[in-house]
C-alpha cells in the first residue's frame, strides 16, 4: 500500500522489484516501526545452505538466533496476463519456480510455513488469474501434491489479494501463503 502511495516507478523486473520493497519499505527503520516489523530482519538474495537455490527474501526473527534454521522464506514472481493457462507463461513460472521450489525443499521451510508475493505487472483480473493459477497447478504439475490450491485468507484489513496453499512434502505438510501486489499502473 505504501508503495502504491509513493507513486513509485518500477521496471518489469522482478529482481528490481523486490530491491524496492525490500530496500527502500521492508529494511526502512521508520518503516518497519510504523507497520509494527520492528522483531524481524528482511535480506534479498539468500543462497540456502543445504541445495543450491537462491530465496528472494529471508525473514529472521529472535529465534533465528537459538537455531540457524529457524527463518522464513518468501519467493517472488512476475505476474502477467500473456498465456496464463500455458506452460510457458509467467503462471507456470511462478509454480515451477516458486512453489515447487518449496515442495522439494530446494528452499528451506522450518515452520512448513513459507511466502510468495505475486508482482502483477500488467493489468488484469487478479482473483481469475489465481483460478488460472489453480487450473495448471491441478492439471499440468500433478507431480505437486496440492492438498488446497490457491484459495483466499484474510490476513491484512483491507487488502483482498491474499492466499494460501497446502502441499505435501516428502516429510511433512507445507502451507505457503501468496500475496498479490498490482503494481501495473507503476511499471515503466
Amino acid at each position: 500500500k505504501l508503495m502504491l502511495a509513493d507513486s513509485i516507478s518500477l521496471s518489469n523486473d522482478e529482481n528490481l522489484i523486490r530491491d524496492v520493497l525490500l530496500i527502500n519499505y521492508l529494511k526502512n527503520n521508520k518503516i518497519r516501526k510504523q507497520v509494527d516489523l520492528l522483531n524481524y530482519l528482511f535480506d534479498r538474495e539468500v543462497p540456502e545452505d543445504a541445495t543450491f537455490g537462491r530465496t528472494d527474501i529471508k525473514i529472521q526473527s529472535s529465534n533465528t538466533f537459538v537455531d540457524t534454521g529457524a527463518y522464513y522464506t518468501i519467493e517472488c514472481k512476475r505476474i502477467n496476463a500473456a498465456n496464463p493457462t500455458g506452460k510457458t507463461g509467467l503462471n507456470a513460472k511462478y509454480i515451477e519456480n516458486g512453489i515447487q521450489r518449496f515442495v522439494l525443499k530446494t528452499y528451506a521451510s522450518h515452520y512448513q510455513i513459507n511466502g510468495m508475493i505475486g508482482f502483477v505487472v500488467q493489468g488484469l483480473d487478479i482473483h481469475k488469474n489465481t483460478i488460472s493459477i489453480n487450473s495448471l497447478l491441478t492439471g499440468d504439475f500433478k507431480h505437486i501434491t496440492t492438498t488446497q490450491v490457491l484459495t483466499g485468507k484474510s490476513i491484512v484489513s483491507g487488502f483482498d489479494f491474499c492466499y494460501y496453499s497446502t502441499h505435501n512434502t516428502t516429510t511433512s505438510d507445507l502451507t505457503i501463503y501468496h500475496l498479490k501486489f498490482d503494481f501495473s499502473k507503476n511499471i515503466k
